[in-house]
């Protein structure tokens, strides 16, 4: 997992999508789109080298890309 924890692609429960950094409440962005949000999260991720999180509609996690300093080669 990155070390600088993670960003996130989320629903809006009132519509459109949200990108929230891991545990906070209230988003840093909101958008009517789900390829927005993903755009912009993912220059957020990359920049403050994060884990981003892009979750379905339903809420569960669709997948995730690590722009962190991970270990390479991966652990395990």
């Amino acid at each position: 997992m990155a070390k600088n924890g993670t960003h996130h692609v989320v629903p809006n429960p009132d519509g459109g999508w949200d990108v929230k950094r891991g545990g906070a409440q209230k988003a840093s962005h909101h958008t009517d789109t789900k390829a927005e949000a993903e755009r912009i999260a993912r220059e957020i991720s990359r920049n403050q080298e994060t884990e981003l999180v892009i979750h379905k509609k339903d809420g569960t996690i669709q997948c995730k890309d690590s722009h962190g300093n991970d270990d390479y080669p991966p652990k395990g």
